[in-house]
């Protein structure tokens, strides 16, 4: 399977089909900064600032939708993964790949990528492999990745960070002359949420030598955990992340909690509604820091993550075997809010789902509690719904179901230095979605409103809720 034609199909108005569409992207959305508030980006990669080795080192490793892609073609694990196959033989196979990913997002991204940073208007495919590859390795001999970044106009990005790491990185970042976006730490705690696995008494060690704390019980692994987040905080991290499969909110004692937690320490495996109990007893207690902190909360919910076991215990987690979820979310993530709010420890939350199914669910929870100092906000489409008809779905919901102006738009969740073009393509659909909304008559014609809107959505809203700068 191979084009016959190399004409770039993404032109000046590539997704936006009429007119307002195009006045409201090219005069307000297009020119507005990027804060990606919540990305996987190696902090001590921007910290080196130093060129790439080669494409694949900043375009296929580690790209697990990518590899997702290869295997369901069928390509061989070497030329995905392997560690002997070379980096043009693999970009070869990911060159034979793209064609076939026609309707997928990949499709779009890639050609999107290609021409935004290297300015290639060709399509990928076997026949421009060689050339493809040999340009972007010669032109990313001098690009590094603020280079990148500042190209995209990436104001401030937000990474994922384990409590446990030292955020030396984040401080030379800070600490560097050279113009760059803000770079700031995100508080990941899931591997506290692990008392089952076999690693976790270890892991509690490092977190209590970090804090200077021995963990002997709740109150001191608690203690340890106030004291990594006040440590992010003086390194400037105004937001947390949870990676979960739904959010825990057993009935719990903190005497009951804290037996659970010695019977692990004792060296004794918790059983499951242990460990629920456990796990949510600490949620509960790190959501109730992070208000005491002024932060930002996110929860990731709904992914059924690392379902090939065998490809897991060869490559790790992250490697492209996770799927939707169809797990119950309602009831646990309402009482969990509702407990924070009857303490007045709620603090401004953004909900991801990963379930289309419970698009409707996410989009009414945060009715529930906003008021005048509280904000919920039902996060951007997010993994395997960041896709055009997800988004489009999304926001469709989000503005039937709530208010659309107020919605804080675009993340990258991305591995990937060149992924920063996601935003123009959530951008150039918004922008599609309200002009059709216009021309169509459900709209009042209103250009600068819409358009103020627009750049709300894609700037001045996250920038007020975040609140990163104090």
């Amino acid at each position: 399977m191979e084009f016959k034609s190399t004409e770039a199909f993404i032109k000046e108005d590539f997704l936006l089909q009429n007119k307002t569409a195009e006045r409201l992207y090219f005069d307000y959305a297009a020119s507005m900064p990027i804060i990606d508030y919540h990305n996987h980006l190696p902090p001590d990669v921007i910290a080196a600032n130093q060129p790439f080795k080669g494409i694949n080192e900043i375009w296929l490793d580690g790209d697990h939708y990518k590899w997702r892609a290869m295997r369901t073609l069928g390509i061989p694990e070497k030329f995905i993964t392997g560690k002997e196959t070379s980096n043009k033989e693999k970009f070869d196979q990911w060159a034979y790949t793209v064609p076939f990913t026609a309707g997928n997002p990949l499709f779009h991204w890639t050609h999107l990528e290609l021409q935004r940073y290297f300015g290639i208007n060709t399509l990928l495919q076997p026949s421009t492999s060689t050339a493809i590859f040999e340009e972007t390795n010669r032109q990313l001999l001098d690009l590094t990745p603020k280079v990148l970044l500042n190209d995209m106009k990436v104001e401030m990005l937000c990474t994922t960070d384990d409590p446990i790491d030292d955020l030396s990185a984040h401080q030379k970042i800070a600490a560097s002359d050279e113009r760059g976006p803000e770079v700031l730490p995100g508080f990941r705690p899931d591997n506290i949420f692990g008392i089952e696995g076999e690693q976790y008494l270890d892991y509690l060690k490092t977190l209590g030598s970090l804090a200077e704390t021995k963990i002997e019980d709740l109150d001191s692994l608690l203690a340890a955990l106030n004291s990594r987040i006040d440590y992010f905080h003086q390194n400037g991290c105004r937001i947390s992340d949870h990676g979960l499969e739904f959010t825990h909110a057993s009935d719990f004692t903190h005497a009951q909690a804290n037996a659970i937690l010695k019977k692990r320490l004792s060296g004794s495996l918790p059983s499951t509604e242990e460990a629920s109990l456990f796990n949510s007893c600490v949620l509960y207690e790190l959501f109730v820091m992070y208000n005491d902190h002024g932060w930002t909360q996110q929860l990731h919910l709904g992914a059924l993550r690392g379902n090939n076991q065998k490809l897991k215990r060869q490559l790790g987690a992250d490697v492209g075997c996770d799927s939707i979820g169809d797990f119950d979310q309602a009831k646990n993530l309402s009482k969990l809010l509702g407990m924070l709010n009857d303490k007045d420890k709620l603090t401004n939350t953004i909900l991801y789902n990963l379930n289309p199914a419970m698009n409707e669910v996410f989009a009414t929870m945060p009715g529930n509690f906003n008021n005048e100092k509280v904000e919920i906000q039902w996060g951007t489409a997010w993994w395997f719904l960041d896709q055009k008809d997800g988004m489009e779905l999304q926001m469709r919901t989000l503005s039937n179901m709530g208010l659309l102006s107020k919605f804080i738009g675009m993340l990258t969740d991305s591995r990937s230095f060149l992924s920063f073009p996601r935003h123009e393509y959530f951008r150039r659909l918004l922008c599609n979605m309200i002009g059709d909304d216009i021309e169509s008559g459900l709209l009042p014609n209103d250009t600068a409103f819409f358009g103020n809107m627009v750049e709300d959505i894609c700037y001045h809203n996250l920038k007020k809720f975040i609140k990163y700068k104090n």
